[in-house]
């Protein structure tokens, strides 16, 4: 629509998620029929869905799922997931789709985003340190919600997710002597540092970064952005 009134419009998608859609088109191409692991509504997956026609494409959400669908031609499926998901979550529901469907193609490259599996990582290396986690991001971000849960998992007390400082209940913290501190792959820096500088107006403060992975990879700005 921006293209037919003559407008200057960017594609913001993320390039990964781009991946996944252009993977999702290629198989149906090639006759195959797309199981996408992932969330209902979540717009990613409505944005995935929405490049194919809705026979040629079919939800797979948990492990049950996994296990009761029923393919019309097993030796012509592909999968491709959200990118947002838990890694976790994700390689229990594809071990199950190996194991009924060993004929499936893996995607060239993993799906999940690597600012989520980093994320991910780094949070079950802290969670068992710490009596309360608490993770920036929106309420409608699946790999922020994700965090929350990994943390859980992974030995936190407790673990709750918050938009901002503003959110915080204060009563969390009684008997709290260490506290993780992440965010999803999209909340700004400058969330994270209005948590610590909110805490450090209560409390007594050192920070620690647990670092276990260094990200390197770089995306161009789109050329309409490029001076």
């Amino acid at each position: 629509e921006a293209a037919r009134r003559e407008m200057t419009f960017v594609d913001a998608t993320c390039p990964l998620v781009s991946k996944v859609h252009a993977e999702a088109q290629r198989h149906a191409r090639n006759g195959l029929h797309i199981l996408l692991i992932g969330h209902a509504g979540h717009p990613e997956v409505i944005g995935t869905m929405g490049q194919l026609d809705t026979d040629a494409i079919t939800l797979i959400e948990t492990a049950e799922d996994a296990e009761a669908f029923q393919a019309v031609d097993a030796a012509r499926l592909a999968y491709v997931t959200q990118t947002t998901l838990s890694v976790d979550d994700t390689s229990g529901i594809v071990a199950i789709l190996r194991r009924r469907f060993p004929l499936m193609p893996e995607p060239r490259k993993d799906d999940i985003c690597y600012a989520t599996t980093n994320r991910q990582e780094a949070v079950k290396s802290m969670a068992d340190q710490a009596q309360l986690v608490l993770v920036l991001g929106a309420a409608n971000s699946s790999n922020s919600v994700r965090l929350v849960e990994v943390a859980e998992r992974a030995g936190a007390r407790a673990a709750h997710l918050i938009a901002s400082a503003e959110n915080i209940d204060w009563s969390w913290f009684n008997g709290v002597t260490t506290l993780g501190l992440t965010a999803g792959a999209s909340a700004p820096e400058t969330l994270v540092q209005g948590v610590i500088a909110a805490c450090r107006a209560r409390f007594t403060v050192s920070v620690r970064e647990i670092v276990t992975a260094q990200e390197d990879v770089v995306f161009r700005i789109p050329r309409i952005l490029e001076g």
